[in-house]
């Protein structure tokens, strides 16, 4: 009854257009408070402040900054520049260049929605002046934009990390061979429809000089960024939450004594807008980590797990049904929130049947980061139209193909563990 209503209220809060970090915290406080069998609402606090008294969690408004300031200082263009100067001259090399620009830059925000924003205010105008269509352009942003949530610094994994005690610096390698593959599969499905989404006749007269002009080889400087992180975390140089510092600093470094584009007087508010996602950001980590203490409290994790193994002990059929799960729930609820929630309760299913744990960390953050191109949620939708002037609905049609490949990928990700657990096996 208690855990009905937990939901039920958090559900109404969200359909009444409340903030998700406040509907989560709403409801848990008022079933603590009202609901007989219980917690007293102290708890409540005790929970929030030991959620959020975690260091690791210090690395998620830092990643947050270093991502800020990249996109303030004009890595973007330049990462589009060095993609184009490796894929751009084969057929269909445009979208190539937007996926492989998303990977760039994903390996610098750890955010869906900004990868987005930054490689699709460059990449979807250049697009149709190189004759593709727009709602084309802004579909495969989307798509693409989604692997900034999977290749290292990601910040579900940091939460997932934090909320599941799985080391962060695994996490960040076992996320780059499955963040590889979805972006594989995105140029494949990008080479295979292309025909119905180009016309050479519109290509703009000025549209080769535009992208030739870039200077690829000023991107080095954006793309050193992983490498400082992964290579200081395994050569034993610094943490993950003091990777995150270094990344801030080197950003700062590059953005305004390399590049030139930010000036100091401009910092304020680069940190006042970082700051406000991360408030956003952690507000919804310390409510969904008492939202999901009540749950533990409540034995939910236990009944579920006894509730699945009913319907099957076969592996293969269990994590098909926690897919099938995370795919609905990211298409309604914010990946970090979703994790915090969900991890206690499916990880201790997932390990019952042998898989590892760093294994489902990717395989949850992939599944929900699904839901960034899905309605009704479906943010990097939003954003590209917002970008492109395009309509949503006409981009979900466009979406669609790409959807396909994630499929795929999710099914390849999920049943062959080697993709996520190979290269921090490799690293010990």
């Amino acid at each position: 009854m208690s855990v009905a209503l937990l939901f039920g209220i958090f559900f109404v809060a969200i359909l009444a257009g409340t903030p998700l970090g406040v509907g989560i915290g709403l409801a848990t406080v008022l079933v603590m408070e009202f609901v007989p069998g219980t917690p007293n609402s102290s708890l409540f606090i005790k929970n929030a402040i030991v959620g959020a008294d975690n260091f690791p969690l210090v690395a998620v408004p830092m990643f947050i900054l270093a991502g800020e300031i990249m996109l303030a200082g004009g890595l973007s263009k330049r990462i589009v520049a060095t993609a184009n100067s490796l894929v751009g001259r084969f057929r269909a090399g445009l979208a190539y260049v937007n996926v492989l620009a998303s990977m760039f830059f994903a390996a610098i925000s750890g955010s869906s929605p900004a990868t987005v924003a930054a490689i699709g205010s460059n990449m979807i105008p250049e697009m149709e002046k190189r004759g593709y269509r727009r709602d084309f352009a802004a579909a495969l942003t989307s798509a693409s934009g989604m692997l900034g949530v999977m290749i290292p610094p990601s910040i579900p994994l940091i939460i997932y990390g934090v909320t599941a005690n799985v080391s962060l610096g695994g996490l960040f390698l076992a996320g780059i061979l499955p963040g590889i593959l979805f972006g594989i599969s995105y140029m494949i499905v990008a080479r295979l429809i292309v025909n119905g989404n180009y016309d050479e006749s519109r290509v703009s007269e000025d549209a080769i000089a535009s992208m030739d002009a870039g200077d690829g080889k000023s991107g080095i400087w954006a793309l050193i960024v992983p490498v400082i992180i992964l290579g200081g975390i395994y050569g034993g140089i610094f943490t993950p939450t003091e990777a995150a510092g270094v990344a801030v600093i080197y950003a700062l470094f590059v953005s305004v004594i390399i590049y030139k584009e930010i000036k100091l007087s401009e910092l304020p508010e680069i940190l006042i807008k970082s700051g406000m996602v991360s408030a956003t950001v952690m507000i919804m980590v310390v409510m969904a980590f008492a939202f999901g203490r009540l749950l533990t409290i409540q034995q939910v994790p236990v009944h579920l797990a006894e509730f699945i193994m009913d319907i099957s002990n076969n592996m293969f059929i269990i994590m098909l049904l926690i897919n099938l799960l995370l795919l609905v729930v990211g298409m309604f609820m914010e990946p970090v929130a979703a994790i915090i929630i969900l991890a206690p309760i499916l990880l201790p299913v997932a390990t019952s049947v042998g898989v590892d744990p760093m294994h489902f960390g990717i395989i949850m953050t992939c599944n929900l980061a699904i839901g960034f191109c899905t309605p009704p949620v479906g943010i990097n939708l939003f954003v590209a139209s917002t970008i492109s002037g395009v309509k949503v609905e006409a981009i979900i049609r466009k979406v669609v193909p790409f959807l396909y490949a994630m499929m795929v990928s999710m099914l390849l990700v999920t049943y062959v563990p080697q993709l996520s657990t190979l290269l921090p096996s490799l690293a010990k």
